[in-house]
């Protein structure tokens, strides 16, 4: 065998042992780099992403007060008489624009009476107080503006400019007490779905309040 040979045979041996060496290297340190970096970003992103994920989830399930309950239970009863009122304007008042709001009051209330009731069950609240002072229909004229079984009778017993005048006089009383709650809401609610349909309450209501009142200037 000549040299040339030999050395034929021997460098080829040497090159994969120097490959084979460089290549376990480069797996090593390619394993110890996924580990080290990839494996850590993406531990710790899906870990702050499900504690952020479950403390979303606490806040949306206890972000309530005594003061959010105490709202829903007392506006789902005046929606209510505001619904009963509303209804009665059907073959009673004459003024369009008194049928226009009894219309609007219909649309508005009887969506946010299923939403608070909705909320109530949510929080395992129920959906009235056991006792609601100034919420009795018996006597009304509160400062809430519930009006009486009697107020509710004389109403239902009008017709033509007579109802509206005092379905006009009764829903302003009426609003002016949604107004308050929903001012109350704003101010000591902590719920962020309970304190936006307050401030609609009160921007929607206030608006109507004065076209009540432009009626009855005219009427």
């Amino acid at each position: 065998m000549t040299a040339f040979t030999r050395a034929l045979r021997h460098k080829p041996a040497r090159s994969f042992a120097a490959v084979s060496i460089a290549a376990t290297g480069a797996l090593l340190l390619s394993a110890c780099g996924g580990d080290d970096m990839s494996g850590m970003d993406h531990g710790s992103g899906s870990s702050s992403s499900a504690a952020t994920a479950t403390a979303e989830a606490g806040a949306k399930a206890g972000d309530f007060n005594d003061a959010d309950v105490t709202f829903a239970q007392m506006m789902i009863p005046h929606h209510e008489q505001a619904l009963e009122m509303a209804k009665l304007a059907d073959g009673r008042a004459s003024d369009t624009e008194i049928k226009d709001i009894a219309g609007k009051i219909e649309q508005a209330q009887d969506p946010e009476i299923k939403t608070m009731k909705s909320w109530l069950e949510s929080w395992n609240k129920p959906t009235a107080m056991e006792s609601m002072p100034g919420m009795d229909h018996g006597d009304g004229h509160g400062g809430d503006g519930m009006m009486s079984d009697a107020d509710m009778k004389e109403l239902q017993a009008m017709k033509g400019t007579e109802f509206d005048k005092m379905f006009a006089q009764m829903m302003i009383e009426h609003h002016n007490g949604a107004i308050t709650m929903a001012k109350d809401e704003q101010k000591n609610g902590k719920n962020a779905d309970a304190k936006k349909m307050a401030g609609d309450i009160v921007q929607g209501q206030s608006a109507e309040v004065k076209q009540l009142q432009s009626i009855l200037d005219r009427l």
